[in-house]
């Protein structure tokens, strides 16, 4: 469990906590992709074993869940025999908007289910204990495991000081991520993986704050990084050039999207792009997670090219890796990076169109569906 709160014994939690805790948790996908870097939060009301008014975090600096669900109270007068079920733990703090913990108090509800306690500092148990010493009854770890799954960016975050970094790569049967590129052979993308594969990996981007590539994939592929296919959010991107010489003329800079050309030589802002000079006696990854968590950026999608993703895989940077394999040869070509034997390890396979997803997890957070 994150944080030091005790949790009430796996045996003493009712079969109706856990499935009013596991429609909290679908709710609380609902804010995917909007309400970063807050965490993604659902929350109900019950009241004589029925639910009576739901609520989520739809968008950063709006209301929080609780105060959604319980702005859809039209009897208040029930609320100190009601239930309420938040799939993360209430906030103590100011921050955009007014404690929760302190609006459940107010309200005189007098009992409340948690599914995991939040890790950050601001936080930390601190909406737990303000309830309980205001009498409130408390019952946490009700789906804690699926939770901290959901929450798996937040939670890295703050953990690890880190954004939640996802390697995304497309493979031809016999290994290879890309054909072999002829001299002066550029803005020309080697189409791997099959159109849902597309479309999958547009309403991933739209998940995720940020999104990453190397100066080869710009030159080569000339991305726009954007959500074409899907309704979402586009997500900031990210270019690593090391020596800033990227053309003006690229997709990336056309100002539609805010962009981050991460290099070791200048730091400047246009309409364009803000170029951001990394400290050139620190590695270059080192510098940019730092740089990632000073701007409170949770998470990102690294979609190559090969080099970069194995700089990543090398030096230990990935939570989870989404990885297509499409039934067709190219029998030469840019190789595809290889996940390292690693314990701990966990994978899911899916299919997407004519194409095999295989997914793996580096941690313990491995929700059984495809990622979210």
């Amino acid at each position: 469990m994150i944080g030091s709160f005790k949790k009430r014994a796996v045996g003493e939690i009712s079969l109706n906590h856990q499935t009013f805790m596991r429609r909290c948790l679908q709710l609380a996908q609902q804010g995917m992709g909007h309400v970063a870097p807050n965490p993604i939060v659902g929350s109900l009301l019950v009241h004589n074993n029925k639910i009576i008014a739901e609520g989520y975090h739809t968008r950063f600096g709006g209301p929080h869940a609780e105060v959604n669900t319980l702005a859809n109270i039209t009897a208040p007068e029930i609320l100190a025999e009601s239930t309420l079920y938040v799939s993360l733990e209430p906030c103590s703090h100011h921050g955009k908007t007014p404690p929760c913990a302190n609006l459940i108090i107010e309200k005189g509800i007098k009992n409340v289910v948690v599914a995991c306690t939040d890790p950050n500092p601001q936080v930390a148990g601190r909406g737990i204990k303000l309830l309980q010493n205001a009498g409130v009854n408390v019952i946490t770890g009700v789906l804690e495991n699926e939770a901290i799954a959901l929450n798996r960016r937040f939670v890295t975050f703050h953990s690890n000081k880190r954004p939640y970094i996802i390697l995304k790569w497309a493979q031809t049967a016999d290994g290879y991520i890309d054909k072999v590129r002829k001299a002066g052979e550029t803005g020309i993308v080697t189409q791997v993986s099959s159109l849902p594969s597309h479309r999958l990996v547009h309403l991933w981007r739209s998940h995720e704050q940020a999104i990453l590539v190397g100066k080869n994939t710009v030159v080569n592929d000339n991305p726009a990084l954007t959500v074409r296919l899907v309704d979402g959010n586009n997500p900031i991107r990210i270019v690593i050039d090391s020596n800033a010489s990227l053309s003006g003329k690229l997709k990336i800079f056309d100002g539609e999207v805010p962009t981050l050309v991460i290099n070791q030589k200048q730091a400047k802002v246009s309409p364009e792009a803000e170029w951001v000079k990394l400290n050139t006696e620190q590695n270059l990854l080192d510098g940019l997670m730092e740089e990632l968590y000073r701007r409170n950026i949770t998470s990102i999608l690294v979609e190559g090219g090969a080099e970069t993703l194995n700089h990543f895989i090398a030096a230990g940077l990935w939570d989870e890796a989404r990885i297509f394999t499409a039934p067709i040869h190219f029998k030469d070509g840019v190789k595809a990076p290889i996940i390292p034997p690693l314990s701990g390890l966990t994978s899911i396979t899916h299919h997407s169109g004519l194409d095999v997803l295989h997914i793996v997890y580096k941690t313990t957070f491995a929700p059984p569906c495809i990622p979210m």
